[in-house]
């Protein structure tokens, strides 16, 4: 009933990530499926899933167990092992997959370096098939971009068989989270949706301007004469202060503390906003 992928990634920055991306005809299938620790690795349970794995697997990992062994002890303790769907990323890269003998037609799955595909109730091999294929051709990119490529992929290879209804993306990155404050770089849900994968590409969108952290190169030096012009913009929009306009539409991520930079992005934002 889902396809998923599960995956590391060095991004841009020389850090690692790990991440899930899952797609079903399912309610709320992010509820369910995908779990990730930074430093540990990530998972995704699915098929008749056993949602006690997301603990027990990253707890394995944690305790430097490797994907493929994490999967053999939980595998070695569920009974029901023969309707299960799992994949594993280990904190190196590791992957395993497990494909139970019970699961409904078409299940299986793929692992290379970093990555592990699977589902079932699928359309047909070519779902598993063009995500491992938009996987690689997405290499170099930000992980949470080269799960929703491979995610998309699988949708438009036919995915579940039985139709669509809600997607999700987890990705987890040390300090990467709301101001540092914990490893959740992108935490994101279509619970119930016509076009579940669709709405998650632009709720991903979103999520890195408002939840992202500016880099070096998207910042832009406040400079006495641009201070003055934030000042009369954010006045044109109707608002007191740019700080207020900031504060407003919640783009606390891409604006410096002290007033020194604002994000390009923003700044165009705010330009568009006054002119209408």
């Amino acid at each position: 009933m889902t396809f998923s992928i599960v995956g590391r990634a060095i991004g841009p920055d020389g850090e690692p990530s790990w991440g899930v991306a899952v797609a079903s005809k399912f309610l709320a299938v992010g509820n369910v499926v995908p779990a990730a620790v930074a430093g540990v690795g990530a998972l995704a349970t699915q098929a008749d899933a056993n949602v006690a794995w997301k603990g027990i697997g990253l707890s394995l990992l944690d305790e430097g167990a490797t994907a493929d062994v994490a999967l053999q002890r939980m595998l070695e303790e569920d009974d029901k092992r023969d309707h299960r769907q799992i994949g594993i990323v280990d904190a190196d890269g590791g992957a395993a997959s497990h494909t139970g003998s019970a699961c409904f037609e078409w299940a299986g799955g793929y692992t290379g370096e970093g990555v592990a595909i699977q589902g079932n109730i699928l359309a047909g091999s070519g779902v598993v098939e063009a995500m491992r294929e938009a996987w690689d051709a997405s290499e170099g990119e930000p992980l949470s971009r080269r799960l929703l490529a491979a995610l998309a992929a699988g949708d438009g290879a036919g995915g579940d068989k039985r139709g669509r209804q809600s997607a999700a993306l987890l990705v987890v990155r040390e300090g990467a989270g709301y101001g540092g404050g914990d490893d959740v770089a992108v935490d994101l849900r279509v619970d119930d949706h016509a076009d579940p994968v669709t709405e998650l590409a632009r709720l991903l969108a979103l999520n890195d301007l408002y939840l992202t952290a500016s880099t070096e190169a998207e910042k832009v030096a406040v400079t006495p004469d641009l201070e003055a012009e934030l000042e009369s913009l954010a006045q044109a929009a109707g608002h007191p202060t740019f700080l207020a306009w900031v504060g407003t539409e919640n783009y606390e991520m891409r604006v410096a503390e002290d007033g020194s930079w604002v994000d390009e992005k923003v700044l165009e934002i705010l330009r568009q906003a006054s002119s209408r």
